[in-house]
């Protein structure tokens, strides 16, 4: 890995106003805050509260979430009202870029699972692309947008597979799509989250809904909970 680099110009701006532009003016207020979380805010995004219901597909989609499950992807079990977390904590990657963490912890029966993934902005995709896992073996574009009641709607795109040298775009029968949708309940005074992951032949995949609370903490006063960084760093993207 090389050693850190200076920033490029707008290197700072949260990852997903790069994104999204002016759109990101119309997010909910809540949600704006949420999503500026980054190194010029100086603060972390930590989130708690309870699944209503984490689902699969059917049973040929086991296998596929088994191995995910080794290196932090997807979550191989199901539940309702499970305890949830989620860890958002910027940080300066071994590239020089600003990078957001994502880390959700499922406290299940039988054992926690976590679904980690690390968000940086690419100007060359123009998108933010999302590392999926311990060792960023996986990328993926992330194509967000605002619906007309101020949620935050993302869309993933192209797939790439990464492992030493080799670096495959996989095609659509090889790869998932995922739809997000997160809100702020102003009656309840929280968070909500839905996530779908489907494959466009075999239908669903992997899913999860829910709602959570978030507090701000500044990054001079926040210890990362233990491998909130993936093991291993990618700089293609």
């Amino acid at each position: 890995m090389s050693a850190p680099g200076a920033a490029p110009a707008g290197a700072e701006e949260p990852l997903f106003r790069r994104a999204l532009g002016a759109d990101f003016d119309r997010l909910h207020p809540r949600l704006r805050r949420r999503f500026s979380t980054g190194l010029a805010t100086g603060e972390a995004c930590l989130g708690r509260g309870t699944m209503d219901r984490i689902w699969r597909g059917g049973a040929w989609v086991q296998p596929f979430l088994l191995v995910g499950a080794l290196r932090n992807i997807l979550v191989p079990r199901t539940g309702r009202g499970v305890a949830f977390t989620i860890e958002n904590t910027p940080y300066r990657d071994s590239f020089g870029r600003q990078a957001v963490s994502f880390v959700r912890t499922f406290a299940l029966p039988g054992g926690a699972r976590r679904f980690d993934a690390a968000m940086v902005y690419s100007p060359e995709r123009g998108c933010v692309v999302d590392y999926l896992g311990t060792h960023h073996h996986l990328a993926v574009d992330l194509h967000p947008g605002v619906d007309a009641h101020g949620a935050l709607v993302i869309r993933s795109g192209a797939q790439r597979l990464r492992e030493g040298p080799l670096d495959v775009g996989l095609p659509g029968l090889l790869s998932g799509a995922a739809l997000v949708r997160e809100s702020y309940d102003e009656a309840a005074g929280c968070f909500r989250v839905s996530v779908r992951v489907s494959h466009p032949v075999l239908g669903a995949v992997f899913g999860y809904e829910g709602s959570f609370t978030v507090r701000y903490v500044a990054l001079e006063r926040h210890r990362p909970g233990p491998g909130v960084r993936p093991r291993r760093e990618e700089r293609r993207v």
